[in-house]
């Protein structure tokens, strides 16, 4: 074996691999840089999700000439003189690693200015070489275009995900540094069209409300503690708010972003009782620690970091967190403001002179039959169905084996015996009446069978006859959509709108029909049928979804197919509307028995139950 040292540009394309993970991480460092240099505006240009160019432009303090072409050598900074200095990092970029390894794998050209000099200079490097170095005419600050991203590494060009996905963590990182700096104006343009043009805020909030919305700044309170260890401010989301997936978490530190599963734990924790379980809270929490207690340098990125105090952080969080959550009123008080209010009419004791009382009068209808199916045939039960199914047997041999139904036609002998049959000897001993599908508090359809009870589970059954529906959709690229009745816009931020984008075409063909609406904003003008269409309901569905398509990011097509089949099934399966009639049990019935798997949902999980008359006779 010969060990060899490796060629500057192979070690700074290795060295490359952990800081320039895609597009978002060449923005990231840039970025951080131009906050470095003490810019008060940033422009950062992306033309094709970064494959093409991505360019940051800031009116920072520049740089000598000698400086510029120094800096893409790898470990040159103007951060740290000796190694007492890491004791007191406060700045973003220190390492000195992220334009050499940004040059390793990309055309780059610099053009920068001190105001101090009269002449500009730009360097252009490829490859970790420095092809030229000439004076040229500059504005005060630093202009640099990243061209061609991996372009001598095709490997890693080919794994770059799709211009939508690539955009998405482009945002975030965008939105992770401008939340640091409110300061600060920040622009974000991709392939000509501007995303985020947020001028310099009057407070931190004003900055969450321009890059997340209203929706999310308004729901927001503050927090605040101050100790010997840790100052704490920033705000945090009514429990109301708490939403499924981690969209809107953010922890900082020292004006660095950063992530911490420890202390997202003691946010949890100080939400415990307060929000459903599964749900996330909305939070921005700011940390002001001595630089000195904590350790920036674990991580390339330097997302990950490590508190000399992380135990104490820890409860502090938790306990500012909490005293903020006992100190709020979140049920609805009653509004004793009577100021602009309709008057309540007040009667005299003439009124019944002007407006005399009649009695209602009643009408009585002979021929009504109570037993008939509320006025529905029994074609009708049978031919649209929960999904427009045609009837079912209900009693195949393979289900009738495992319930014990013998060998009747119908579900339990009952639901498909004809007017000839039934109402006419309605009252001869040798026929049973027809017995209904009977609905328990909204939960459970009961109805009988020959062998007993038949117990179904509602939202299982709904979830078992959805999973099916989306699995064919998804297949045939079939669907059925309702259409609401007043298209409602919601706003989901620019990054939730690049999900809903990319995934497009799957929303469409499982019967979604969302449109776009501006940058942040998308307008639902109907949903797969199964699911509720009222108005005022498109918000939590559509997080819903959103968060169904995050945890699936990356999968495998057919798995991920499966995956959000099940998830967006359970979502159907709780959104949809109460089941309340017989007609209505009777048709869910109907549609359960089509399915593949009548017993189970998709995650084995049971859907019906039988009660044997011998098991009833036990209870009496």
């Amino acid at each position: 074996m010969h060990i060899r040292v490796l060629p500057g540009n192979i070690a700074n394309m290795i060295a490359a691999g952990e800081v320039v993970q895609r597009p978002a991480s060449v923005v990231k460092e840039l970025m951080e840089n131009s906050i470095d240099a003490g810019a008060g505006s940033v422009t950062v240009v992306i033309q094709d999700a970064g494959r093409t160019l991505i360019q940051v432009i800031d009116d920072g303090c520049g740089m000598a000439p000698d400086d510029a072409v120094v800096c893409f050598e790898r470990h040159a900074t103007s951060k740290l003189a000796s190694a007492e200095d890491l004791e007191s990092i406060l700045t973003y970029g220190f390492r000195g690693e992220a334009l050499a390894s940004i040059a390793a794998v990309a055309q780059v050209t610099l053009r920068t200015r001190r105001e101090e000099d009269e002449v500009g200079c730009e360097v252009n490097v490829a490859s970790s070489t420095v092809n030229s170095v000439e004076e040229v005419s500059a504005a005060k600050g630093c202009n640099i275009a990243v061209r061609d991203l991996f372009y001598n590494v095709p490997a890693r060009r080919k794994f770059l995900k799709s211009d939508n996905v690539e955009l998405k963590h482009i945002v975030s990182e965008f939105t992770h540094v401008a939340l640091t700096r409110p300061d600060v104006a920040f622009t974000l343009s991709h392939n000509g069209k501007d995303i985020y043009v947020l001028k310099k805020a009057k407070s931190l909030k004003f900055r969450i409300q321009n890059l997340l919305g209203s929706a999310t700044s308004d729901d927001l309170i503050d927090i605040n503690a101050e100790t010997s260890i840790v100052n704490i401010n920033g705000f945090v989301g009514h429990p109301e708010t708490a939403r499924k997936g981690n969209s809107e978490q953010y922890f900082f530190v020292n004006g660095r972003y950063f992530r911490s599963p420890y202390l997202h734990k003691a946010v949890m924790k100080a939400y415990e009782n307060l929000i459903p379980d599964g749900t996330v809270p909305t939070y921005f929490i700011y940390l002001d620690v001595p630089p000195h207690t904590v350790d920036v340098n674990i991580s390339p990125t330097k997302t990950e970091i490590k508190f000399e105090e992380d135990s104490i952080l820890f409860q502090t969080i938790y306990a500012c967190v909490k005293e903020v959550m006992g100190r709020q009123e979140f049920e609805g008080s009653i509004d004793f403001e009577t100021a602009g209010m309709p008057d309540i009419p007040t009667f005299s004791s003439n009124f019944e002179e002007f407006h005399q009382i009649h009695e209602p009068k009643i009408s009585i209808d002979p021929t009504y039959n109570p037993f008939d199916n509320d006025g529905f045939q029994t074609s009708d039960l049978t031919g649209g169905g929960f999904v427009g199914g045609k009837p079912t047997d209900f009693d195949s041999a393979e289900f009738g084996a495992k319930a014990g139904f013998g060998g009747q036609s119908g579900f339990g002998g009952q639901s498909y015996v004809s007017h000839d049959q039934a109402y006419g000897k309605l009252f001869e001993e040798s026929v049973m009446p027809t017995v209904k599908a009977m609905t328990v508090n909204g939960k459970y359809i009961m109805t009988v069978v020959r062998s007993g009870v038949m117990v179904i589970n509602i939202r299982r059954a709904k979830e078992r006859i959805l999973f099916d529906r989306f699995i064919d959709a998804m297949s045939q690229n079939a669907h059925i959509t309702q259409q609401a009745l007043f298209p409602e816009p919601v706003e989901i931020g620019v990054e939730n709108k690049l999900i809903i984008d990319d995934n497009a075409e799957l929303l469409a063909s499982l019967g979604f029909d969302i449109r776009p609406f501006g940058n942040d904003t998308v307008v639902v003008n109907g949903v797969p049928e199964g699911y509720s269409a009222q108005q005022g309901k498109a918000k939590e569905l559509l997080y819903q979804v959103l968060d169904a398509l995050k945890e699936n990011n990356g999968s495998l097509q057919e798995t991920m197919a499966a995956n959000l089949a099940e998830k967006f099934a359970r979502i159907g399966a709780m959104t949809d509307e109460n089941i309340s009639s017989p007609v209505q049990a009777q048709r869910l019935i109907d549609a359960l028995f089509a399915c593949s798997n009548a017993e189970f949902t998709n995650s084995g999980r049971r859907t019906m139950t039988l009660i044997t008359t011998e098991e009833l006779d036990k209870k009496f």
